[in-house]
């Protein structure tokens, strides 16, 4: 139904488009919503009908947004997460204890210190499924926030997370990660780090982003010797001798076990992080974890071996 000249777009139809949107062709929706294609493509018919346009250009193989298309996903992404909040909602007052919570966060902030946060949040709300995604190639965590993609994000604290609510979250004391065998010492300077060579992940990631600041510290620039875009590959590289990197507490630890040797930074280097969402009503699970990372903000001082 509609009036007053608006037009009135059912949750259906909004579940068919996006579906579309992502799988990029009836087929693929169809397959994945198991509904017939014909009912799907009549549904959209009607849907662009009564918007007076066409979402997608039919293509030989798929299909693709139009101007009007790309203009819905946005509206049509929040429409989907803001009904799946008062879903939840009611739940809860109806003493359900469920629902899901979608979390984007670079790499490294997902490991430390998301991977803690998650685990404290689920031995209080054990019934919550938490799905955390890495941002996409292209865009920020920011963005998929901002997009509706998943309702709170990760990132590192000298982001500007414009329009967005925001939590500072504790902090992560930063290590140097050296190869194996280095000359014993307690501390290593900014300095004498800046004139190493870097085994580092690429520009906008939170690794690099760390090493980028804390080399400009000295009023030098880093030499990023090699660059890989797998995390994982990072200390293995380092324990290869390609070069040094900086890391977490947490991944310091592990890379100290490993046999690269670790050492604090003089002087120290601790880095912060921002939870951050949309501005409005959030879902319960992640208003939950909102208040729960929020209190655990605690000083934490800890020397790797």
């Amino acid at each position: 139904m509609s009036g007053g000249g608006e037009v009135v777009v059912e949750r259906r139809e909004v579940e068919y488009f996006l579906a579309i949107a992502e799988h990029g062709s009836f087929t693929g929706a169809a397959k994945s919503l198991r509904v017939a294609q014909p009912s799907l493509s009549t549904a959209i018919g009607q849907l662009e009908n009564r918007l007076g346009g066409k979402l997608f250009h039919r293509l030989p193989h798929g299909v693709r947004l139009t101007a009007a298309g790309e203009a819905l996903l946005e509206p049509a992404r929040q429409v989907m997460r803001d009904l799946s909040t008062a879903q939840d909602s009611v739940r809860q007052v109806l003493g359900l204890a469920s629902g899901r919570l979608d979390i984007v966060a670079q790499t490294t902030l997902a490991v430390d210190p998301l991977a803690r946060l998650i685990g404290e949040f689920l031995r209080h709300y054990p019934q919550v499924d938490v799905r955390v995604f890495d941002q996409e190639l292209g865009k920020t965590a920011t963005g998929s926030v901002r997009a509706g993609q998943c309702e709170l994000g990760v990132v590192d604290a000298s982001t500007d997370p414009e329009g967005m609510a925001e939590a500072v979250l504790p902090g992560r004391q930063i290590y140097a990660v050296l190869p194996p065998g280095e000359p014993g010492q307690k501390r290593i300077g900014l300095s004498e780090l800046a004139a190493r060579d870097f085994v580092a992940t690429p520009e906008g990631t939170a690794t690099r982003a760390v090493i980028e600041d804390v080399v400009a510290a000295s009023g030098l620039r880093a030499k990023v010797s090699v660059e890989t875009a797998h995390l994982a590959m990072v200390v293995p590289l380092v324990l290869a001798g390609a070069g040094v990197t900086l890391l977490p507490e947490s991944m310091a630890v592990g890379a100290a076990k490993e046999g690269a040797t670790v050492l604090p930074l003089r002087p120290k280097v601790v880095r912060s992080s921002r939870l951050l969402w949309r501005p409005g009503p959030l879902s319960p699970a992640a208003s939950r974890f909102v208040d729960l990372a929020t209190s655990s903000a605690r000083p934490r001082e800890k020397r790797v071996r």
